[in-house]
């Protein structure tokens, strides 16, 4: 994939001067920032001790220079002194000023290690949270939520917004901390010094705050660009990385270095430039801070002359002067943090603000003792409500039946299975099992109630053993076996050193597309559900291994409700009612021998599988 900045398209609709599309501004900078420290307000505590150690910590330090100039003044007067011949220097007593010098850097040290120390478990604790936040927010998040988002975006808010808040706010408090206490501590200490050249050199830095606030303005926009676009090359890498057969296969190398090299040139502009225009608040600063220096050295050399300053109050008053720059440097810094900090977390409270599930019934219904009859009562859904897939559909499945859903594809087969297990609630209608909306149940007392096996297959990194056994994770290996045996797995299981303890890799591209089917019936045998569902449960197995997960299967659904989906129309055949569905609508029911003698719907999807046509 291309550098940044190398290779990529030219300037197009929408983009600024330098090819970069703009970001608007952040919308609300102040009230991110009142919920970022409405979010730490439990360290509240923590920061008030870090506070009282950088108070004693920054005054020691500001101490240094005055003492420092004691010690001249002490050899300044000595030698003067010694030259009249009425004394010399005492040392004894610079022995002494020096003494107190390592003693405060000393003690000063160990209250900035503390502080660190402290700052430290605090930005620990805020990442934790933080984290542990978006982590429970996902799983109250509504599917049609992650239809809309690719896992790359959501990704990097987990990821890298919230390292970009935990890192900027841990060094952001700690300086403006520090800053705060030197800069009042220096101010302080320079009016006992020589007030006049305290006020001058205030007013001059005045115009550092000016230069601040004309950076900040330029570049809060551009580091809430950053964060989004670096977002979208996540998402992008993310794709194409777990997509990669597929890309190879379609030869789709140029058009995904296309994709990524103008998200990355988006990336590329936004970040160097604002980094380039905050980096210029430093080296400003910094050249105001040098011509105060020398007007100040000019000033107290004339001073000096006059015998209104001695050399040692000059050279801590220039010492001071140097000093001031730092904090404003530090607070400037902290401003320009402050903007990644509110780009940043503002994407993150735009996830945990996301519209979550219709909450759950306060006293659901009880799961215990359902016969598994379900009744679909005139539902009406679609993705978009405005242009409903499912239209009316009306349907009885009484205990222990085996239903067939059949149609071509976009029919809404899925769909229905998909309402059933409350992925998606439905738009009008009602779906009831025993009689109780499905609504009134808890989604994890209702989800229970089915075993799933589905055209997608999904096993996670781990063990064979374990895969099967997230069907219900109290099972026994010897249990874990024995589903394993319906299912047909075992045979090929032991074709592998490793047996059931076989690792598989986090694509599961280490075992065939089959196998993969396999190992997902035999958690739905382990999960000994009280209803069925089975979406093209066989459709990736050749003709032998299906006829032997048929037999498991048909033993698996005696006395289950179960709702199969096939478009091999030769599966189910045995069914007790077949559903014929087009465009949403039931247009035929009854068993395949009875939609066989109706000549319609069913018959011609039937018979075009042995003309060689296809249901897709």
């Amino acid at each position: 994939m291309g550098g940044p900045g190398r290779g990529g398209p030219g300037p197009g609709p929408g983009r600024g001067p330098m090819g970069f599309m703009m970001a608007q501004k952040a919308r609300d900078f102040k009230g991110t920032m009142r919920r970022l420290f409405a979010f730490i307000k439990p360290y509240v505590p923590r920061f008030v001790l870090i506070t009282v150690l950088t108070v004693f910590s920054t005054a020691l330090q500001i101490a240094g220079p005055r003492i420092n100039g004691m010690v001249i003044d002490e050899l300044f007067n000595g030698a003067m002194a010694q030259m009249r011949g009425v004394g010399g220097i005492n040392f004894v007593r610079i022995a002494q000023i020096i003494s107190w010098l390592i003693w405060i850097f000393g003690i000063g040290t160990v209250f900035q290690f503390i502080q660190g120390w402290i700052m430290a478990s605090v930005s620990a604790n805020l990442t934790y949270r933080f984290r542990d936040e978006l982590s429970k927010k996902i799983h109250r998040l509504p599917f049609t939520f992650f239809d809309g988002t690719t896992h790359g975006e959501i990704l990097s808010r987990i990821t890298n917004d919230v390292d970009t808040v935990t890192m900027t706010l841990n060094q952001s408090i700690n300086q403006v901390i520090t800053s705060a206490c030197q800069l009042i501590g220096i101010i302080g200490i320079m009016c006992t010094v020589n007030w006049q050249l305290t006020v001058a050199s205030l007013a001059l830095l005045s115009l550092s705050f000016l230069v601040v606030r004309v950076i900040i303005k330029h570049s809060q926009v551009l580091f809430r660009t950053q964060q989004n676009y670096l977002g979208q090359v996540n998402s992008h890498v993310e794709e194409m990385f777990s997509a990669h057969t597929v890309v190879k296969a379609f030869s789709g190398e140029e058009k995904s270095v296309k994709s990524f090299n103008q998200y990355n040139d988006v990336l590329y502009y936004a970040a160097w430039k604002a980094n380039f225009i905050s980096g210029l608040m430093m080296p400003l600063n910094q050249l105001i801070g040098n011509i105060i220096f020398v007007g100040i050295c000019i000033a107290g050399g004339a001073l000096a002359v006059k015998g209104r300053m001695t050399l040692g109050g000059i050279q801590a008053f220039t010492q001071y002067v140097r000093q001031l720059s730092q904090p404003i440097n530090q607070i400037a810094q902290v401003t320009n943090m402050l903007q990644q900090t509110a780009a940043a977390a503002e994407r993150v409270f735009e996830f945990l603000e996301q519209r979550e599930e219709v909450p759950e019934e306060t006293e659901p219904r009880s799961t215990k003792n359902i016969t598994g009859q379900v009744t679909f009562d005139q539902v009406v859904f679609g993705y978009d409500p405005a242009h409903p897939i499912i239209k009316n559909f009306s349907a009885v499945v009484r205990p222990g039946q085996k239903i067939a859903i059949v149609g071509p594809t976009g029919a809404g087969k899925t769909t229905i299975v998909k309402l059933l297990m409350r992925f998606y609630d439905v738009d009008k209608g009602s779906i009831s099992i025993d009689g109780h909306d499905i609504r009134l149940f808890t989604r994890d007392d209702l989800r229970r109630l089915f075993g799933m096996v589905l055209q997608d297959t999904w096993l996670f990194n781990g063990a064979i053993r374990e895969n099967i056994r997230y069907g219900r994770l109290n099972a026994t290996d010897a249990e874990v076996e024995d589903a394993a045996r319906a299912a047909q797995v075992d045979f090929f299981v032991h074709t592998w050193p490793e047996g059931y303890g076989m690792e598989l890799n986090e694509e599961t591209t280490n075992i065939s597309q089959g196998q993969k089917q396999l190992l997902t019936i035999a958690r739905a045998i382990l999960a000994d559900p009280n209803m069925l569902i089975l979406d093209e449960a066989t459709s990736s197995v050749d003709t032998r291994t299906e006829g032997l997960i048929q037999t498991a299967m048909d033993n698996l659904m005696k006395g289950r409700t179960s709702f199969v989906i096939a478009h091999r129309l030769s599966t189910i055949r045995n069914a007790d009612l077949i559903l014929a569905i087009k465009d949403g609508d039931i247009v035929e029911q009854g068993t395949h021998q009875e939609l066989l003698q109706k000549g319609g719907f069913y018959a011609a999807l039937y018979n075009s599988q042995f003309e060689g046509a296809s249901l897709e």
